[in-house]
């Protein structure tokens, strides 16, 4: 009886990931791939917001890509007895020459309390690197 409750919550976690749109070839197609359990996504091309925040699907030619990416600072990166701390960052990376047809894979991380991002290649090759933007405390 559990099995029949349980299959169809499973189904409908597959179903999450048919909402994804189709790789259009004349584009250029970023996924997002953050790090457990932090969280990234996207939020504007060109200073423009995004609708949709789990990827980039561009036109080729350069841009400007903004994401937000929230993460846990430990309270030992602060001083002893500390509390973590979150940050919520805006991270924009610049890069002039997405292809279209071509797959980006956008990638972040932090080192303390600032937070870095790589753009590779379908080829696992660093092609650029973001620049913090700013950050706030929290949600």
């Amino acid at each position: 009886m559990r099995v029949l409750l349980l299959l169809p919550c499973l189904l409908a976690l597959g179903g999450c990931n048919m909402l994804m749109p189709r790789h259009d070839p004349g584009k250029a197609w970023i996924e997002l791939n953050p790090q457990v359990p932090y969280s990234l996504r996207a939020a504007e091309v060109d200073k423009k917001a995004l609708d949709e925040h789990r990827f980039f699907q561009i036109s080729p030619g350069a841009h400007e890509l903004g994401m937000r990416y929230r993460f846990e600072v430990a309270g030992s990166n602060i001083g002893p007895g500390s509390a973590p701390y979150e940050r919520n960052c805006l991270i924009r990376l610049t890069y002039k020459e997405f292809a279209a047809g071509r797959r980006y894979s956008l990638e972040v991380g932090e080192v303390g309390f600032r937070p870095w991002a790589k753009l590779y290649d379908d080829r696992r090759q660093v092609v650029a690197s973001g620049r913090e933007s700013g950050c706030s405390s929290g949600a």
